[in-house]
């Protein structure tokens, strides 16, 4: 045999090893999934809520699973748009944002005891008795991306001229704002309501109006960044896991995601509105 046929087969056998050692090395390599969820301030639950589902999804794909809480629906919208989550918990004013304008897919939905309402709150001592009483006060609302705190509660302030709108990080916020006096009433849902109601010392609300419209539930999306088979791998892995995993995190395995489009259609009609929220006062017209 030649030197030069050889070194040719020399060569070919390097270049073969190379490449079956370096698809050894990348099949061994280890996927990782983080998972976004609003903690509003409850870090330490939401990551004791999430263990067995991390360690569940974890040995199940092969994963590093990672869990990052954030504050609010501010926080998660910039993540969303970074494609920062593979996988989200999302309310459905989130939800809707995420499927309508960055191409997440909405996979289960959310468990709800009941569906939440649209509230506002004032003092209980307030002389404040319908909706319309808001006229020229202060009115404290959610994050954008909260359709119970922030999109149907603009919908009914429309054509109203308020002093000022203070933008609450928390849903626990937008109630020590009222229980201040800094805010005439404050917008947030009859669930957060009803759980936040007694943890600000003695401090007393009452429902000023509650609107009538059923608010879907939210949903677990999966993110663009995820591969269509890894996709797939996630949805049936969820669909089949052990009944204390999925009722420790909150979805329905059985059951299809709600449709968003009303919720994406109202938050398309208030955006002309919701650019002059920083204005004095605020002409919500």
């Amino acid at each position: 045999m030649s030197s030069q046929l050889s070194r040719r087969l020399f060569l070919l056998q390097t270049l073969l090893l190379f490449t079956a050692c370096a698809g050894q090395e990348t099949s061994n390599q280890e996927f990782e999934l983080v998972i976004g969820v609003i903690s509003y301030g409850e870090e330490e639950q939401a990551l004791e809520q999430f263990v067995h589902f991390r360690e569940y999804m974890g040995k199940k794909l092969r994963a590093i699973i990672q869990l990052e809480p954030t504050l609010n629906e501010n926080i998660a919208i910039e993540r969303i748009q970074r494609g920062t989550w593979s996988l989200v918990f999302a309310p459905p004013g989130l939800a809707a944002i995420a499927s309508a304008n960055y191409q997440y897919s909405p996979i289960y939905p959310l468990e709800m005891e009941d569906y939440p309402r649209a509230i506002f709150v004032v003092r209980e001592d307030s002389p404040l008795r319908q909706l319309k009483d808001l006229q020229g006060k202060t009115v404290a609302l959610g994050q954008p991306g909260s359709a119970t705190g922030y999109y149907i509660p603009l919908r009914n302030l429309s054509g109203f001229t308020l002093a000022e709108i203070l933008s609450a990080a928390t849903p626990k916020t937008v109630l020590e704002l009222v229980a201040q006096g800094k805010a005439a009433a404050g917008a947030i849902s009859s669930e957060e309501y009803n759980f936040y109601k007694t943890k600000l010392g003695a401090a007393k609300f009452r429902i000023l109006f509650t609107d009538s419209q059923n608010v879907p539930s939210g949903s677990v999306l999966i993110g663009p960044n995820i591969e269509t088979n890894r996709q797939q791998l996630i949805r049936n892995y969820m669909k089949d896991a052990p009944p204390n995993v999925v009722q420790d995190v909150g979805y329905v395995p059985n059951a299809e995601p709600p449709d968003y489009k009303n919720m994406i259609s109202l938050i398309k009609q208030l955006k002309p509105i919701a650019d002059r929220l920083n204005s004095k006062p605020v002409r919500l017209f």
